[in-house]
């Protein structure tokens, strides 16, 4: 690759564009909304989110010095990261609150980029971190759902007009800080039914001696102060 093509795509990576109409900005958070809300379209449109709380997962892992063998993505929406390290201590406290956390805090992030006008940084990012994660899925449904979400990005990025990439990455941020409020309702409903005794909130509470609850409060926090700042961002408030 040439040195003049390389100046380009950085020129692309880096530059600004223009954001859509207003009307269109609220109009993705209401599509998003939807996506979000019937349970028939939950149960498909979370696959997403479980992408995002398992790429959580394995990213803090390798943040915090673990080694992260696998992820593996299932048709229930549910996932597993297996990472290796030490079985307790601050690495495997933040592995374990990445999960919940990172759909919220992953739209937080886009939604700043998007309020600084970075919407084709946000797209070609988020790209590359399908392609990372692609590397670490270990069974075939995760493969296939990983391949068609990354493949989607490719394309809309690669070959669609500005304005229906900014489209789609309003409407992806919005999705993701949506979508990263509903499983921890979700979860907090299984546990008052007696339902999900080892889920994140459990190992988090055995890790640090703190009632699972602490954590569930804690992912609720970081759900809902996500969606009303990323919601201010991306409205230009």
């Amino acid at each position: 690759m040439d040195s003049s093509t390389t100046a380009g795509l950085w020129d692309r990576l880096t530059g600004i564009q223009t954001a859509p109409d207003q009307w269109l900005v609220i109009a993705t958070g209401v599509v998003a909304l939807a996506a979000v809300g019937p349970r028939p379209l939950w149960r498909l449109s979370r696959n997403a989110i479980t992408i995002a709380h398992e790429g959580g997962h394995g990213l803090l892992a390798l943040l915090t010095g673990r080694r992260l063998s696998g992820i593996r993505l299932h048709s229930d929406t549910s996932g597993v990261t297996v990472s290796r390290g030490r079985p307790t201590g601050l690495g495997m406290i933040l592995t374990a609150a990445g999960g919940y956390t990172a759909p919220s805090l992953l739209g937080l992030g886009g939604a700043a980029l998007l309020s600084a006008h970075r919407i084709t940084l946000l797209l070609w990012a988020a790209t590359a971190l399908l392609v990372a994660m692609l590397v670490m899925i270990r069974n075939a449904y995760g493969a296939l759902t990983v391949v068609l979400t990354g493949g989607t990005f490719l394309l809309v990025s690669w070959l669609s007009p500005a304005d229906v990439q900014a489209v789609f990455a309003y409407l992806v941020v919005w999705f993701l800080l949506l979508g990263g409020v509903r499983p921890v309702f979700e979860l907090g409903a299984k546990r008052r039914g007696g339902g999900a005794p080892d889920s994140d909130a459990d190992q988090l509470g055995r890790l640090t001696h703190l009632h699972p609850v602490v954590w569930l409060l804690f992912f609720h926090v970081v759900a809902l102060c996500s969606l009303v700042g990323g919601g201010r961002w991306l409205l230009g408030l």
